[in-house]
């Protein structure tokens, strides 16, 4: 079918309510070009793809102040923590990790050191910006500070849990709750604004910030992602546009505020809050530089839709979040085939498109099958 005479079926089934969804995957019928045309229709796994509902309002919370030097009372309270939470990953271990928050941090040969009232204790950083703080009872005594030879507030800081055998390319969802905890009580999160402090506990404990949707705790694939797929046995479902991106909702007046601000293309949430993903699940992430395809359900676009001007000229305004390589993330949305779950609640289809930095389309991916 031409794509101008599937575009008009697909609108004129849009405009009935009872064909909203035939709409939907009509239209992305239209756009998304057929590798090898044979190659397109690949057949679905056997069991059918599940959604993971974005949390209902997740906001990004940002900082007003500059990071202070970490505590390492807290950063104990992680290990502590970390110890007694093994069983979300068993035969994992436990670094910390320095990030870049600003463009112009470099981060090699960086120092960092445990600094009390009498006591100075050296922490070796390793060439992947990792270490691990040792423990000593003079130091917890005098309520000591871990101190970075840059200023605190152009660093990011994170947990790293990893698990052996875990593919690459891949992350552990047991890991990544772990991470969590650990992060939290050791107090590694930079961007809690003091307009929220008067709620105390509220964004600081960590049962409460892992534990639920909105719980708000950014995390960091290795290289710029175009999306992530959840997998446990037969079950799969991609992460929705909201949880890529800090939720996609970041201006240039609020991203120097975020523990993302050089790492937006990098961030994500993690359903870390739903039970009924077991810690075993993987995480598959589509780096934006693979080539379509690489990663199922994702395709190039069709002729037509080729760069930037053309696709708005054709679907109207995106969602649309912009990184400082250029690269744009493009998303449209549709309703879902059926519209509600069983509660009711309304599902969407997401469209999203990868432009580069030239405004050339890369690639695209829609959440739910044609």
């Amino acid at each position: 079918m031409a794509v101008a005479r599937c575009l008009t079926a697909a609108v004129a089934a849009h405009n009935l309510p009872a064909a909203a969804a035939l709409a939907a995957g009509m239209l992305a019928a239209c756009l998304l070009a057929a590798p090898g045309r044979a190659a397109a229709q690949t057949p679905a796994p056997a069991a059918p793809a599940t959604t993971v509902a974005p949390p209902a309002a997740r906001v990004t919370v940002a900082t007003t102040r500059d990071p202070v030097d970490k505590s390492y009372r807290k950063m104990i309270a992680g290990m502590d923590r970390f110890e007694r939470l093994r069983a979300l990953a068993p035969q994992a271990t436990l670094r910390f990790q320095l990030l870049p928050r600003l463009p112009t941090t470099d981060l090699d040969g960086i120092t960092l050191r445990v600094a009390g009232d009498s006591v100075s204790l050296p922490v070796t950083v390793a060439p992947d910006h990792t270490f691990t703080v040792p423990r000593d009872d003079r130091a917890l005594a005098q309520d000591a500070a871990l101190i970075a030879s840059r200023k605190t507030s152009t660093l990011t800081w994170r947990a790293q849990v990893r698990s052996p055998g875990v593919p690459a390319g891949m992350r552990r969802l047991g890991d990544l709750r772990l991470e969590c905890q650990v992060g939290v009580a050791a107090g590694l999160l930079s961007n809690n604004a003091q307009v929220f402090a008067w709620l105390g506990e509220l964004f600081t404990d960590p049962d409460r910030v892992c534990g639920a949707p909105d719980g708000n705790y950014l995390f960091f694939a290795e290289q710029p992602v175009f999306g992530i797929t959840l997998q446990h046995g037969a079950r799969s479902a991609p992460l929705p546009f909201a949880m890529l991106y800090a939720g996609g909702t970041q201006t240039p007046a609020t991203l120097p505020f975020c523990d993302c601000q050089v790492l937006l293309d990098r961030s994500f949430y993690a359903p870390i809050w739903d039970a009924s993903w077991p810690d075993d699940t993987l995480l598959a992430f589509d780096d934006m530089a693979a080539s379509p395809g690489a990663q199922a359900g994702t395709t190039a676009l069709a002729a037509g839709y080729g760069n930037t001007a053309a696709v708005r000229a054709q679907l109207g305004v995106a969602t649309e979040v912009a990184f400082p390589s250029g690269m744009q993330a493009w998303r449209y949305r549709y309703p879902a085939a059926p519209p509600v779950d069983g509660a009711g609640r309304p599902q969407w289809a997401e469209f999203v498109i990868l432009f580069g930095a030239d405004g050339a389309a890369r690639k695209a991916r829609l959440t739910e099958p044609l």
